[in-house]
């Protein structure tokens, strides 16, 4: 099912799109850890070294969905940043933070976290149109939403896509997931700066150099 016309602000005109695509913070009583709670603080200095490494400022755009874990964590950097930042998401707001944000470890706060930064965006968070009726069966619309968040970005260019992503090199739990964005963004010949959370010491953000786990 193609994905939704590209989204942008008509006055923007961004030097670069930073996509961001990453790990949830794991459900509680996840089988086998992925990204559990304790390695958020390393992974968000890993970010924010990463978006230093782009000089990301004004001049950008930043682009996700905004779940809990690496979505809100490079929002937080982002805005950190004054980096403009676009919410681009695969349900309306309330099933979002529903599905994508509470049900995580510390899910509550992780939603306070979302409504913090949701509140500074300077447009609301945008939900994706649904399916046409005759195509919903085969829809799925995590990975919709990932072509639309790409199809946004490479309207501005495809030079000026960069993807960053917190990932463990597997594919993810279902359809749609940061694997898919990866291979979505190398097809069309962006950049990729990555992230591997096996990589992130807990607690320790500051033990590792911090540019270390990008590639």
């Amino acid at each position: 099912m193609p994905a939704p016309d590209p989204v942008l602000p008509s006055c923007l005109q961004p030097r670069r799109v930073i996509l961001f695509s990453g790990h949830m913070i794991d459900a509680p009583g996840r089988a086998e850890p992925r990204f559990p709670p304790a390695l958020a603080p390393a992974a968000a200095a890993h970010i924010a070294a990463a978006l230093d490494r782009l000089e990301a400022g004004p001049l950008d755009l930043g682009l996700t969905q905004g779940a809990a874990g690496g979505d809100l964590l490079f929002a937080e950097a982002a805005q950190a940043r004054a980096l403009p930042l676009l919410f681009l998401q695969p349900f309306g707001e309330d099933e979002f933070i529903a599905r994508s944000v509470r049900p995580v470890s510390e899910g509550e706060q992780w939603v306070a976290r979302y409504r913090t930064v949701a509140a500074r965006l300077a447009s609301p968070p945008r939900a994706m149109p649904p399916a046409a009726a005759v195509a919903e069966a085969a829809d799925n619309p995590f990975e919709r939403c990932n072509r639309w968040l790409l199809d946004t970005a490479l309207a501005c260019g495809g030079d000026r896509v960069w993807l960053l992503c917190l990932w463990d090199g597997r594919r993810g739990d279902g359809a749609g997931g940061t694997a898919h964005m990866v291979e979505e963004v190398s097809r069309n010949r962006g950049h990729v700066l990555h992230i591997d959370p096996r990589d992130l010491q807990a607690h320790d953000p500051a033990g590792r150099r911090p540019d270390a786990g990008l590639a």
